[in-house]
């Protein structure tokens, strides 16, 4: 009885170990998803800040980009907290 209760606990152990392991390493790689996003989402606004400052000039592009993006950080906010409630 207590040979198979101890197999049990060391099965258990090894599949914790392989699911925990699992775990990390798609959280690393959902963490390298998220760095490349906001690298991306960074030069996407300075590539529209750069393209308005030839037309519209440096402080009136700064201005618009600036907007724009607390505009879309505030649907995304806004989206996250209708969907959390």
């Amino acid at each position: 009885m207590i040979i198979a209760v101890a197999d049990l606990l060391e099965a258990e152990g090894r599949s914790l170990r392989r699911a925990a392991a699992r775990l990390g390493l798609g959280l690393g790689i959902i963490a390298l998803a998220v760095g490349f996003a906001v690298f991306g989402g960074i030069l996407c606004l300075w590539a529209g800040y750069e393209f308005l400052a030839v037309s519209i000039g440096q402080t009136l592009a700064a201005l618009v980009v600036g907007v724009t993006a607390i505009i879309v950080a505030g649907v995304l906010l806004w989206a996250a907290r209708r969907l959390t409630n």
